[in-house]
């Protein structure tokens, strides 16, 4: 029986400065998901680095650090836009049509077989778009990137908290 999911799918900053994201999403509208949060972001540190806490674990500072400053803009923008797409086996209809994380070995037809390069100057995967690879990882990846008022539904639990903070406010 198919599972209603909720999958993170970024931009990075590769394909914002490639004016990809009507590609890719078009591309993802083949999967019949419902997007139900989109923004573009402007990637901080902090967050760069929470998300991909577990790349420092697998592949090591020097591809954490890359990675980190990658998404901070380093080469091309520091923006990324964001979306959360909903639906029966969304992860994997998105994951499938995404392609391998690594463009080269990338089915050709796939976003990052498309768009995707290895790029020699700093050896980082220019693959265009991340994607949650599991139900954990995207509530995880899902909550660091949106607030729950930024989603049309309320996908996981919520609660009100009272938060006396500055924010900016439309002059």
């Amino acid at each position: 029986m198919a599972e209603m999911q909720q999958v993170l799918v970024l931009i990075k900053p590769d394909g914002i400065v490639k004016s990809l994201t009507g590609n890719v999403i078009t591309s993802l509208s083949e999967t019949k998901l419902k997007i139900i949060g989109a923004k573009i972001v402007r990637v901080t540190r902090e967050l760069a680095e929470a998300h991909y806490a577990e790349l420092k674990q697998k592949k090591g500072e020097k591809i954490f650090d890359s990675t980190v400053e990658f998404m901070m803009g380093k080469y091309h923008t520091d923006r990324t836009m964001a979306l959360v797409y909903e639906g029966e086996d969304a992860i994997a209809k998105v994951r499938e049509i995404a392609g391998a994380t690594n463009p080269e070995d990338a089915n050709p037809v796939s976003i990052r077989g498309r768009y995707g390069r290895i790029n020699s100057k700093t050896g980082v995967f220019e693959n265009c778009v991340h994607v949650s690879d599991t139900p954990e990882n995207a509530k995880r990846e899902i909550q660091l990137w949106f607030k729950p008022s930024e989603i049309v539904n309320l996908i996981y639990p919520v609660k009100k908290q009272k938060v006396s903070s500055e924010v900016l406010v439309w002059a």
